[in-house]
């Protein structure tokens, strides 16, 4: 499997049914996709340290999906071979009072990474046009009157937002885990089954199941139109989750290195004050 297999090419019409959220390409065995997950993830722990060293970038990485689609899982995973000090998770709920009375880029905007630094937003900015538009009534407290073109005057703000990151330094990864709906069912059977995943069970999430076609439609139309050149739209078979954790290390380490980073080189009087130090150090 390449990276760019899952690619939503710009411009393109996106229908999810045309997706096998159980494809499992380049692998048939979840032993062989487990076995290069180790092996992304000892390269990834390398790339990150080269990566917070240069400070020429920064990484943005953005999980989108139903509930229960693995975001928590693969932010858990993908990321259990780096530095923590290096990486932000933030986890978008329910927008605050304060949030609602800015726009609705800003509390997303507020929180990207620095650059060295790698951010990854559990939901975000997208959920303005996957959420809000299954549930219309929200913008009334964003005190916004909905209007014809909103869904398609957003998608430009995010665009263009996103071409801002990325000339200015930021890596924008954009992953779509894509969940079949009778695979969330079971998902959400489990945490009523398992006494220790009670906790994560929510009757919000059994109350959204019956809005999973106008889900569906909205995902597709936020994905067709706001997967760009600069920050395309991969969308992961998420039915085995540990497909889903591979494919998302696999690209991310792919497009890490495709940057071609190097520990900076000390030279000049920089280099000169290091040998005296060397001396100074040696002598003792």
């Amino acid at each position: 499997m390449k990276p760019d297999d899952l690619i939503v090419p710009p411009g393109h019409e996106v229908r999810l049914a045309g997706f096998d959220p159980r494809a499992t390409p380049g692998f048939k065995k979840r032993a062989d996709a487990e076995e290069r997950l180790a092996s992304d993830l000892a390269r990834l722990e390398v790339l990150q340290e080269v990566f917070a060293a240069t400070r020429s970038h920064a990484l943005l990485i953005v999980l989108q999906g139903m509930d229960s689609s693995g975001k928590d899982g693969a932010i858990k995973h993908v990321m259990s071979g780096v530095n923590p000090q290096g990486v932000d998770v933030t986890s978008f709920k329910t927008p605050t009072d304060e949030e609602v009375a800015h726009d609705f880029l800003w509390r997303c905007s507020r929180v990207l990474p620095e650059r060295g630094r790698i951010g990854i937003f559990n939901r975000s900015y997208y959920e303005d046009v996957v959420v809000v538009r299954v549930h219309e009534e929200m913008l009334a407290r964003e005190n916004v009157t909905p209007q014809k073109n909103i869904w398609t005057e957003r998608f430009e703000d995010i665009n263009a937002f996103e071409r801002h990151l990325t000339r200015n330094g930021t890596l924008v990864l954009k992953f779509f885990l894509h969940l079949s709906k009778d695979e969330q069912r079971k998902r959400l059977l489990e945490r009523l089954d398992d006494e220790n995943k009670n906790w994560k069970f929510s009757v919000n999430d059994v109350h959204e199941r019956r809005y999973w076609d106008n889900y569906q439609t909205a995902y597709e139309q936020m994905l067709g139109a706001t997967s760009t050149s600069w920050a395309p739209w991969y969308v992961i078979p998420a039915d085995h989750k540990w497909f889903g954790r591979t494919a998302i290390a696999g690209i991310i380490v792919a497009k890490l290195k495709a940057l071609g980073l190097a520990y900076p080189r000390v030279a000049g009087e920089a280099a000169q004050t290091l040998a005296q130090f060397r001396q100074q150090l040696e002598a003792e």
